[in-house]
């Protein structure tokens, strides 16, 4: 039997995203970090993490149901934003609503590039120890606050291809039951200019790469 993946997190990028949002009363855009303007607490008190050096732009969207989305441009591609869509499967209404703004862009976005996917297997209760250690035959654990990261043992600082972690969503989310996530993130060098149209076509070579590491069978489902 094949376990359930779910897409948590979507990253694309886009010469023009900010159109996507502009004209309509629905949503508006704070600057962080541009011309004129640089109020890296805002980025801060809404993400609970610093700006870094890399970003030369930053933004945040606003959505009338409340929602707040990064936007950022990086220095190794000034041209595109980037904005991100996390926490797509966190167990709150907030993921709900994140759910419901990307599948009202598909259609819109089916062009841009995926530049960061991550794909989250949750168990009830701890881990399996075999999937552990099957981690654990190509790559190293380090343990950072809450979540474990599994780096290969010839990862750089920088790593554009594929992240593995663990982690707690019972704690993270105060759930009512022990629930723990592995999750596998695919980023730019892996994904290699995938369209956000052909994401259901990409699933396969990413439940051969889940099982490659952590011998499960995985089926992976979007939205």
């Amino acid at each position: 039997m094949k376990l359930n993946g779910v897409i948590d997190s979507l990253n694309f990028s886009s010469s023009q995203m900010e159109s996507y949002f502009k004209n309509d009363d629905n949503y508006s855009i704070e600057a962080v970090k541009s011309i004129g303007v640089f109020e890296p607490h805002r980025w801060v008190q809404e993400f609970k993490k610093p700006l870094t050096r890399n970003i030369i732009e930053a933004k945040m969207l606003h959505t009338s149901t409340g929602l707040i989305l990064p936007i950022k441009r990086n220095s190794r591609s000034q041209k595109m934003q980037v904005i991100e869509f996390a926490g797509l499967q966190a167990y709150t209404d907030t993921s709900k609503l994140l759910s419901e703004l990307l599948k009202g862009l598909l259609e819109q976005i089916e062009s841009e590039h995926i530049v960061r996917l991550d794909v989250a297997i949750d168990f009830k209760g701890k881990i399996p120890n075999r999937v552990i250690k099957k981690l654990c035959e190509d790559r190293e654990p380090f343990r950072f606050w809450n979540t474990t990261y599994y780096k290969s043992k010839s990862e750089k600082k920088q790593n554009n291809r594929l992240n593995i972690k663990t982690y707690s969503k019972s704690n993270k989310e105060k759930l009512g039951e022990e629930i723990n996530r592995l999750e596998f993130v695919f980023l730019r060098d892996y994904l290699k200019k995938l369209q956000v149209k052909d994401i259901e076509n990409s699933f396969k070579k990413m439940e051969k790469t889940i099982r490659r590491f952590s011998g499960l069978e995985v089926q992976i489902s979007f939205l």
